[in-house]
């Protein structure tokens, strides 16, 4: 989607386009019958109907999810019944929306699984389902954006919000050809010096062009330009053909796994891709356009297209751009890309090696520093990569599903100097747990939350997260859990590591609490109720015991409510044990709270 000034406009590159003949069946009930030979689609596409004529028309002229029933046959489901019959009328269009990829990563093992014939008879094969990840960056104020393993789609500005984007590689523009010696193509799209491009239509070609045939271009000057062969001969046209042809650029990515955009010399970067001329994936090459132009990736002297393969690793995983570098993850090392200018362009440098990262999506760049997970610990990279010391790592890792580890992402929250993880634990295919670095005060904190992606304010005045409920909500915003659009109280807790007195060989007694809360920004309505939170101290007689005893009381602000420090001064209990641990937590609506330097009175109470 596109958003702009609060709408949201659907930019889903359309895969084709089809006019059918009375396509839609029904039979009583809404569920209704689409026919469309071969239609190429599976469980779950989206499909928008324009063109309908007769009863129904205005039923069908939608946009429509389906459920594929066989190759040339699918239903939808209407919001009214649909009488039995046929319906639709002849000139109904059908633009069928790219193929939705896997919700979840599936790895899928025995018969069935895999190619025909693939894995020993009896045994059969095993393929991995990994979920759809999508890769987005702006171009100027264009959008380069797809799927990992997909093709590069552009969304053009001036086109407006309600274009959808389109392959870049589609997008060549059209031209006409002067018959001449040499022939001389009048395109509508700038294409420099040495660009690969192919011609698409077969019905006006003048004689001495073949469609598909790749072609370079040659004496360009402005929009006008000429063509050489393969072989580098000057390609010269006979004939009295003439009409607009479809220019294709040849040597744009067929697939790609990842890529950004160079900031200042913009360089549209795609890492695990295509070779020139080739139609097999590389995952460790490196591919750039020339600079400044998207629709030239043939290296040539007059430019600075190019590409560089890695060497450390089986598979480039992820990128991210710095001040001054692009730092590249592969599986098993981190490099640094550079720009150097012509003749290189671009080189890279090895910056560690048996290093890991566990998503394409686990890196954040904060204050200058990015921060990654690996497969089983936390990386920073400040000039030098490190490894982070995490007091967490144990409770992350040891609850953690590995068959979802696509799903990780990572993100970022300045206001607070925080850079979070989100993942999804052992038994979950969605991400469901956060882990948190403080990098400002050194520190992590961890909890549940369901999240499926998180962009950072930026721009805006809150992070934007988006949920499980296809809802987009603003992190940081107000008091309560407006997920949902109704306020629900937000379960907030936190709770220290053990901690005892000395050297830990007494029990320790504890006779009073004097808090260091205030609950400034809290509101008592709609309940008129003072807010409230509970702070409570957990008595372990040893270490492992768990809790032996406990002792808390209620924290309130005072009874006119009068939102200044005015809250609770002392708190007497009676509990004792060798190690404590303290916990504060509230679940009130409209109230949120702060927590200074609580002091717990705390002697020593004997051995035993």
């Amino acid at each position: 989607y596109i958003e702009k000034g609060g709408a949201y406009n659907d930019i889903t590159p359309i895969r084709s386009t089809v006019v059918l003949n009375a396509p839609f069946t029904g039979d009583g009930t809404t569920l209704v019958v689409v026919t469309d030979v071969a239609h190429g689609g599976s469980t779950g596409d989206f499909v928008t109907f324009s063109g309908a004529t007769g009863t129904y028309a205005s039923t069908f002229n939608a946009e429509f999810q389906i459920t594929v029933t066989g190759a040339d046959a699918y239903t939808i489901t209407t919001g009214s019944a649909i009488a039995a019959g046929t319906y639709g009328g002849s000139t109904v269009t059908a633009a069928y929306q790219i193929n939705v990829g896997p919700a979840t990563s599936i790895p899928l093992t025995g018969w069935g699984a895999g190619v025909w014939g693939a894995g020993v008879w009896g045994t059969g094969g095993s393929s991995n389902a990994v979920i759809r990840l999508w890769n987005q960056v702006n171009y100027g104020e264009d959008l380069v954006f797809g799927p990992r393993g997909g093709g590069l789609y552009y969304w053009d500005a001036t086109s407006g919000v309600n274009a959808r984007g389109v392959l870049l590689r589609n997008l060549g523009g059209t031209a006409t050809i002067t018959i001449a010696s040499p022939a001389v193509v009048t395109s509508t799209i700038l294409y420099n010096e040495g660009a690969a491009i192919s011609f698409s239509t077969t019905g006006a070609l003048p004689t001495g062009i073949t469609a598909g045939t790749t072609y370079f271009v040659y004496n360009a000057t402005g929009l006008t330009f000429n063509l050489l062969d393969a072989a580098g001969a000057v390609v010269t046209t006979s004939g009295t053909q003439s009409g607009t042809q479809t220019i294709t650029p040849t040597d744009v990515p067929l697939m790609q796994n990842y890529f950004t955009v160079s900031d200042s010399s913009r360089f549209i970067i795609t890492f695990g891709v295509n070779d020139y001329g080739s139609v097999v994936q590389d995952p460790m090459l490196i591919r750039w356009s020339s600079q400044d132009d998207p629709y030239n990736w043939t290296p040539d002297a007059t430019n600075q297209a190019g590409s560089i393969r890695l060497s450390h690793g089986s598979e480039i995983i992820s990128a991210i751009q710095t001040r001054q570098e692009i730092v590249v993850f592969t599986d098993s090392a981190v490099y640094s890309l550079q720009y150097l200018g012509p003749p290189t362009v671009w080189q890279t440098q090895l910056l560690g090696d048996n290093i890991s990262i566990i998503s394409p999506n686990a890196v954040a760049l904060a204050s200058g520093v990015i921060y990654w997970m690996g497969v089983d610990k936390f990386y920073a990279y400040d000039g030098r990569v490190q490894t982070l010391n995490c007091d967490v790592r144990r409770y992350v890792f040891s609850n953690f599903n590995q068959s979802q580890s696509a799903q990780v992402f990572a993100g970022t929250n300045e206001g607070f100097n925080e850079v979070w993880w989100f993942y999804c634990s052992a038994n979950s295919t969605m991400a469901d747990r956060y882990v948190v670095y403080n990098y400002f005060e050194k520190i992590w904190y961890y909890g549940t939350m369901n999240r499926s992606a998180w962009l950072d304010s930026g721009l805006r005045d809150y992070p934007l997260a988006a949920t499980y409920s296809y809802n987009l909500v603003n992190q940081e915003q107000g008091l309560n859990d407006n997920e949902s659009g109704t306020s629900v109280a937000l379960a907030a807790n936190i709770s220290s590591s053990e901690f005892d007195i000395q050297d830990g060989h007494n029990f320790g007694f504890v006779w009073r609490v004097l808090p260091d809360l205030t609950f400034e920004n809290s509101s008592n309505s709609p309940t008129s109720q003072a807010p409230t939170a509970t702070m409570t101290l957990y008595g372990l007689s040893n270490s492992g015991s768990g809790v032996t005893s406990s002792a808390g009381a209620p924290v309130a602000a005072s009874a006119t409510y009068v939102i200044t420090e005015e809250f609770t001064g002392q708190i007497y209990t009676r509990m004792r044990g060798r190690q404590l641990i303290f916990k504060i937590e509230s679940n009130q609506i409209n109230t949120t709270w702060q927590i200074g330097a609580p002091r717990i009175d705390i002697r020593p109470d004997g051995r035993r």
